[in-house]
């Protein structure tokens, strides 16, 4: 990856799709943390909606949750690219993608509730999907079983690889002659 004159990031192959929808991306900062758990928070909304608990015990929670994913990924992942994704200037998501020697691994891809359904996840994906088959190498990402976005992953041709209780491993296979 490489940075370009604005300061956003463009991967060495392109991400045509992406920016055509106008998504640019940034690296990750310690000054995005508090924006990272706002999103995080999003994703979560739905799932809290029903527990009884104060909006401050909730916020609480989802702040440790956050703060404790934040540390796993970041332990677990070390050579992950962090990216912000922005679209007129204002944060919307973010991606995080680590490139393994036998595959690419999307440890997280997120966007804001307004911004969900807009077609950005899918632009990204197919990119994502291109730089790995260009590499000769598949796609992969654990996905929560009842995430409405794993209708997405399904068209794009995620199969599901296995099954993690709460997530399933789910792999898209690049075309073409497999490796020996």
């Amino acid at each position: 990856m490489v940075l370009d004159t604005s300061d956003s990031i463009s991967p060495a192959f392109g991400w045509a799709r992406a920016a055509e929808s106008g998504c640019r991306f940034r690296r990750q900062a310690e000054a995005d943390l508090p924006f990272l758990g706002r999103l995080y928070a999003s994703t979560r909304a739905e799932e809290l909606a029903p527990v009884p608990w104060s909006e401050a015990d909730k916020a609480a929670f989802l702040d440790q949750q956050f703060r404790a994913q934040h540390a796993h990924y970041q332990q677990y992942y070390p050579n992950t690219d962090w990216l912000v994704i922005t679209h007129g200037g204002e944060n919307i998501g973010r991606f995080y993608i680590e490139r393994w020697p036998s595959q690419h691994r999307i440890i997280d891809i997120a966007f804001l509730p307004e911004h969900r359904g807009k077609g950005y996840g899918e632009a990204l994906l197919r990119d994502a999907m291109d730089e790995a088959a260009d590499a000769g190498k598949d796609v992969s990402i654990h996905v929560e079983k009842f995430n409405p976005a794993m209708r997405l992953y399904r068209r794009l041709g995620f199969v599901t690889e296995e099954d993690k209780g709460v997530y399933d491993l789910m792999r898209w296979i690049r075309p073409g002659p497999r490796a020996a």
